[in-house]
């Protein structure tokens, strides 16, 4: 099947899942009535008849910015996974086990408990630290990594990466245990939600996540040839500690921004990549949009299984994501080692 076809189907499925996300719920919404409810808030025409006023309330203000977060989400983290194993040639790397997304994390979990504190300063405080640390976290990576291995081969990446990552994780566990006032909100944090969240998470997010990944497009060649080793890269004139430095900033930047809204969320940034290379091959030109839109409806999917399975209760969206993920992982490792 031609890759042009592939995409065009990969397009439809991600259209699909979400109208099912906006769909789905307490109260079903057929997509006729989504488009007709959306049309009449951009173009300012009278719904039909049979379509109730709380219904508009429910789609476009409770609904629809949840998906699109999402989807947004999803997309950040499976591009920024692909982008991750190949950097790293590994393919059990990602911006997770890196300890980009813990330390965004134990960046939010520090102004939770420092909240009343700081109480005035701003609503994007919180995201904005995220950010800080998420970067701080890169940085750190590449430091340590540099002292111990002044030609930073990826094994020491990766090792020094998940080093930082559990230190990130022990910190926020002793801030939960230390403010048990906060330690549920903590904890939620660690395991992901889009509940609550409204249409300025998805404004914010929106540009980051189109800016940087036309950023990872721009250095597609680059990353095709990484994915082949880091001897070759170095025989076809590519300055690996540049590339490497700016790409993982990028990463720390976008998986920042998204972990600062919605908290963290695993195994996304590992599976979908794997599968967008078995579908569309190793290029990233096209491993990049695929991921997009692949990471974007999986993740859709996810948050509908995590709000509906188990009503009027919520499932974190991490729960989900790991139940799937976890066995991938496995997979991943033992058919690593046979094939080695």
């Amino acid at each position: 099947m031609r890759t042009g076809i592939k995409m065009g189907l990969l397009l439809m499925a991600a259209v699909l899942a979400l109208l099912l996300g906006v769909g789905i719920g307490s109260v079903y919404v057929p997509p006729g009535d989504i488009f007709s409810i959306m049309a009449g808030h951009i173009f300012g025409s009278p719904l039909p008849e049979h379509i109730p006023a709380s219904y508009s309330v429910m789609v476009l203000d409770m609904r629809l910015p949840r998906v699109l977060l999402a989807f947004l989400t999803g997309a950040a983290l499976a591009v920024c996974g692909g982008v991750m194993q190949s950097l790293l040639q590994n393919p059990l790397a990602s911006p997770f086990g890196l300890g980009v997304s813990s330390g965004a994390g134990l960046g939010a979990a520090v102004v939770i408990v420092l909240g009343p504190v700081l109480a005035g300063v701003g609503t994007f405080l919180l995201p904005a630290v995220s950010l800080a640390f998420a970067l701080g976290t890169v940085f750190l990576v590449l430091l340590l990594s540099a002292k111990l291995d002044k030609g930073m081969s990826n094994v020491t990446v990766i090792l020094v990466g998940m080093v930082i990552s559990l230190f990130c994780n022990a910190v926020m566990t002793l801030l939960a245990t230390g403010s048990p006032v906060h330690a549920q909100r903590i904890q939620l944090w660690q395991l992901g939600s889009f509940s609550m969240r409204e249409w300025g998470a998805v404004w914010a997010l929106l540009p980051v996540t189109v800016l940087t990944g036309l950023y990872f497009l721009r250095y597609a060649r680059e990353l095709d040839v990484m994915t082949f080793g880091e001897e070759q890269a170095l025989t076809m004139g590519v300055d690996l500690r540049k590339v490497r430095g700016r790409l993982m900033a990028a990463v720390a930047v976008l998986v920042g921004t998204a972990v600062s809204f919605v908290g963290i969320i695993g195994f996304v940034d590992l599976i979908v990549p794997h599968i967008v290379r078995r579908l569309f091959g190793a290029a990233h030109r096209r491993v990049i949009p695929a991921s997009a839109l692949f990471g974007g409806a999986f993740l859709v999917l996810c948050d509908l299984a995590a709000r509906t399975l188990t009503p009027p209760h919520e499932i974190p969206i991490g729960s989900i994501t790991a139940f799937i993920g976890a066995p991938f992982f496995l997979y991943l490792f033992f058919a690593g080692r046979r094939n080695g």
